[in-house]
């Protein structure tokens, strides 16, 4: 299975996933064409933003590349669909959720438990600059974990959520 390693800020609601969606065309259009209309509808503030999240509603199922381009799928971003996709298909988040506990970790911390697991082509490719790269996504990701109920943010860092059970449900609390 592909893995994604694009993933964007995350945003304040889970509903800007849905409008991220929507932005993207049910006929399918050129990544320019895509990204254009992602900036356009959603105010994002660079085409490099809005190809991020072209790259990231790719990974979570909500839009794919085609032969003639981009296209919008026809499936509802729920909040049990998104916890799988991202876990599944985004590269690090399983890690990162891995690297929680019961008791809270800031980022650093948890950046330090998953280090090991940036591809070491990455480090060529910037030496001087992959860990803050990688911090960042990380930070990320453990962003993407809060909004979606797989982790929490508490003052002294962050712990494991509920999770997904095995057929994509939320478990009881």
């Amino acid at each position: 299975m592909t893995r994604f390693k694009l993933v964007p800020e995350p945003p304040d609601s889970v509903e800007r996933v849905a409008e991220a969606q929507r932005a993207v065309p049910l006929v399918p259009g050129t990544e320019d064409d895509c990204c254009a209309r992602l900036v356009r509808r959603l105010g994002f503030p660079s085409r490099d933003v809005a190809r991020t999240w072209l790259t990231f509603l790719r990974a979570l199922e909500l839009a794919e590349e085609r032969d003639a381009g981009f296209v919008r799928l026809s499936r509802d971003p729920t909040r049990e669909h998104l916890q799988r996709s991202l876990l599944d298909r985004v590269y690090g988040a399983q890690e990162v959720l891995d690297a929680l506990g019961a008791e809270p970790s800031g980022a650093d911390a948890v950046f330090e438990r998953f280090e090991e697991r940036v591809p070491e082509w990455e480090h060529y490719k910037d030496p001087s600059g992959w860990r803050e790269t990688w911090r960042e996504r990380v930070g990320y990701l453990l962003g993407w974990l809060v909004l979606l109920d797989l982790a929490e943010h508490r003052d002294d860092g962050y712990v494991a959520g509920r999770g997904v059970d095995s057929d994509g449900s939320d478990e009881p609390p």
